[in-house]
C-alpha cells in the first residue's frame, strides 16, 4: 500500500505545474543553503591559510601563526592547498576541476541535465581550498556547479524526464548566483541566457521561483548589503557617452584577450606537466605562490582590491599591472588544475581597465569626463560581457551588485559595443571556448549540438 500511494506523488511532482513549482522551490532552497555553506567554507579556508579575512588587501602581511616567514608564506599556501584538493578532485569528481559553468552548460545541452551527485561536495571543498589557498579565481563558477548538481540530483530522485532535469539544473544555477551575490534577477538571467539559452515562460517561472527562494535564504544568512557601497554617479554631459562607448570598445578587446590568455596558459601547463594529474595543482602552486609573493593583490577573489580601484586609490600604471597580473594569475590557477570561476576575475579586470581609462579621461577633459569610478563600474560589466557574451546578465548583475541605477545607460552602451568587438576578435566566449576544445559545439541549439567527448585529464 505504501508503494501505491508513493508512485502518484512522484508522478505528480514531475508532471503537474504545482509539482514542478514545488521542485523549483526545493532546488532554490538547496542552492541557497549550499551557497551560504560555500561562502562560510571559503571564508574559513582563507583565514586558515592566510590568517586574514581577505589577504588581497593586506599587503605583504605575515601569517599570525608563521610570523618568521613574513609575507613569504604565500609561496607555500597554494602548494599545501593543491596537495589536498588535487587528489580529491582526481579521485572523486574530475568535473570539479576548472571554472564549472562550461560543465553545467554541457550537461544541459548534451547529457540531459545529468550531473554526478558527488560533484556538489567535491566542487565546494576543492574551490574553497583553491580560493582560500590563494587561487586567483571567483566563487560564481563553483556555486553554479554546486546548485546545478543539487538540481540534477533532485531530478534523478524524482525520476524526472530530461526536460524537467534541464529546468532543475537551471534552477540550481540561478539559486546559487542569487544567494551568493544577493542578486536574484541576475541569477535568473544568468541561468536563462547562459545555461538554458531559452526564455520560455514555463522555464522562466520555475527559475524565478528558485532564484527568489535562494535569495531569501542568502539574505537571511549573509545580510542584504550591496556588493559595493558607492557614491552617486551621474552623466552630466552627453559627450560622456562617447567616452563610455570608447571604453566599451576597449573592454571588448580586453575580454577577448582574457579568453586567449586563459587558455594559452592552460595549454602551456598541459605541455609542461608530465607528472601525475593529482600532483599538478601542488607543483604548479609553487609558481602561483611566487606570483602572489610579488603581487599579493592577486590572492583569492580580490574584491577589496576591486573596491579600491573603483574608489580611485591606485595610480594608472599600477592599475594596468593589476589588470595583466589578474589575467595571468587566473589562467595559472585554472591551468594547474585549480577550481574556481572566471566571473569575478573578469569583473576585477574590468574595474582596473575602467578606472585607468577614467583617470586618463579626467586628466584630458576634467570638465566633461566625470568621476573615474563610474568608468570602473562600466568597465566591470563590459569586460564580463565581452568575455562571457552575456549582455543581459552583465547589465542586470552590475545593477544588483552595486545598487547604482544611474550608470545603467552608459553601461548598456559600453556592453553592446564590448560584445560586438569580442565577437570580431574571438569565435567563442570564455565558457564555450573550453567546450569547443573538448569537441563540444554549442553554437547551434544546445540540445542539438554535436558532442564528441574528450578524455578527462
Amino acid at each position: 500500500m505504501q508503494w501505491r500511494t508513493r508512485v502518484p506523488t512522484l508522478h505528480g511532482l514531475r508532471t503537474s505545474e504545482t509539482g514542478l513549482l514545488s521542485l523549483a522551490v526545493l532546488v532554490g532552497a538547496g542552492a541557497g543553503i549550499g551557497a551560504v555553506a560555500f561562502r562560510w567554507l571559503v571564508d574559513t579556508m582563507t583565514v586558515l591559510f592566510s590568517g586574514q579575512d581577505d589577504y588581497a588587501d593586506a599587503g605583504h602581511a605575515a601569517h599570525p601563526w608563521l610570523p618568521w616567514l613574513g609575507g613569504g608564506f604565500v609561496v607555500l599556501t597554494p602548494v599545501v592547498a593543491g596537495l589536498i584538493y588535487g587528489p580529491l578532485v582526481h579521485r572523486f569528481a574530475r568535473e570539479a576541476r576548472g571554472h564549472g559553468v562550461p560543465e553545467v552548460m554541457n550537461a544541459v545541452a548534451n547529457n540531459g541535465g545529468r550531473i554526478k551527485p558527488q560533484v556538489a561536495g567535491v566542487k565546494a571543498l576543492a574551490s574553497a581550498l583553491t580560493i582560500g589557498g590563494g587561487g586567483s579565481v571567483g566563487r560564481e563558477g563553483p556555486i553554479v556547479q554546486i546548485g546545478a548538481a543539487l538540481g540534477s540530483t533532485l531530478g534523478r530522485l524524482t525520476r524526472s524526464d530530461e526536460t524537467v532535469m534541464r529546468m532543475l539544473v537551471a534552477c540550481g544555477a540561478a539559486g546559487g548566483i542569487a544567494a551568493t551575490f544577493n542578486a536574484p534577477l541576475a541569477g535568473v538571467f544568468f541561468a536563462m541566457e547562459l545555461i538554458l539559452i531559452d526564455f520560455g515562460a514555463r522555464h522562466f517561472g520555475m527559475v524565478v521561483l528558485a532564484s527568489v527562494t535562494a535569495s531569501v535564504i542568502g539574505r537571511a544568512a549573509l545580510g542584504d548589503d550591496p556588493f559595493l557601497v558607492l557614491p552617486t554617479f551621474a552623466v552630466d554631459h552627453v559627450q560622456q557617452y562617447l567616452l563610455f562607448g570608447l571604453l566599451g570598445l576597449l573592454a571588448g578587446a580586453v575580454g577577448a584577450v582574457f579568453i586567449k590568455v586563459l587558455y594559452a596558459i592552460e595549454d602551456g601547463c598541459d605541455r609542461i606537466w608530465r607528472g601525475p594529474e593529482w600532483l599538478r595543482p601542488a607543483a604548479g602552486g609553487l609558481v602561483l605562490g611566487l606570483l602572489l609573493l610579488a603581487i599579493p593583490q592577486m590572492y583569492g577573489v580580490g574584491y577589496p582590491v576591486l573596491g579600491n580601484a573603483v574608489d580611485g586609490r591606485y595610480a594608472i600604471g599600477f592599475l594596468l599591472v593589476l589588470l595583466v597580473a589578474k589575467m595571468v594569475a587566473s589562467g595559472l590557477t585554472i591551468g594547474i588544475g585549480g577550481s574556481g570561476g572566471v566571473f569575478a576575475p573578469s569583473l576585477f579586470i574590468g574595474a582596473m581597465l575602467g578606472s585607468a581609462f577614467g583617470q586618463v579621461a579626467h586628466q584630458i577633459a576634467p570638465d566633461v569626463a566625470g568621476p573615474a569610478g563610474a568608468y570602473a563600474l562600466v568597465g566591470m560589466g563590459a569586460v564580463f560581457a565581452g568575455s562571457a557574451r552575456a549582455p543581459i546578465t552583465a547589465v542586470v548583475i552590475l545593477f544588483e551588485l552595486t545598487g547604482e541605477y544611474t550608470i545603467i545607460l552608459p553601461m548598456m552602451t559600453a556592453i553592446v559595443l564590448a560584445v560586438g568587438v569580442s565577437h570580431l576578435l574571438s569565435h567563442d566566449s570564455i565558457y564555450t571556448a573550453k567546450l569547443r576544445r573538448r569537441g563540444v559545439d554549442l553554437t547551434g541549439h544546445p540540445q542539438l549540438s554535436v558532442h564528441a567527448r574528450a578524455p578527462e585529464r
